[in-house]
């Protein structure tokens, strides 16, 4: 994936495999569906049960939005080995908001674990979550590159 800013929009040319590999991590958002502490006591008007609520709310408007943002054909232009597409800075930060959920969900669901996971301890459940996690932290450094220019 190659990012280059051209004035205020960034144009993104991505390889077809690894459009392939962006749209099925996209695909996964949201991977974080409540908060991983527990709120505080108290009745469905407590601030943590509103906080979980407008944060489902934000999840369910950010995958309406990204489900639009995918199927916008005339956002996205594929030649013999390559998409390309414009996106401006906010759409690029947003992009990376998506996959960060995705990948610290996915790093939640293996356990939320300390050390580097091996690959002969990963099963089926496990080895899905652990690729869903190095995947969008690969494209998050491919933006966050592109951001810092």
């Amino acid at each position: 994936m190659k990012i280059v800013r051209v004035s205020e929009r960034f144009q993104c040319h991505i390889g077809k495999g690894e459009w392939a590999l962006l749209t099925e991590i996209l695909n996964l958002y949201p991977c974080i569906t409540t908060s991983r502490h527990s709120g505080p006591a108290g009745g469905p008007d407590s601030s943590q049960n509103l906080l979980e609520e407008y944060l489902s709310e934000q999840r369910l408007e950010n995958k309406q939005r990204l489900r639009a943002f995918l199927a916008s054909r005339g956002q996205f232009e594929m030649t013999d080995k390559a998409w390309h597409f414009s996106v401006s800075i906010a759409e690029l930060e947003w992009l990376l908001q998506i996959l960060n959920d995705v990948r610290v969900g996915s790093w939640m669901l293996l356990g939320s674990p300390d050390k580097e996971l091996e690959w002969e301890s990963l099963e089926q459940p496990t080895a899905r979550h652990f690729w869903a996690m190095e995947a969008a932290g690969h494209f998050e450094m491919q933006i966050l590159f592109a951001l810092k220019d």
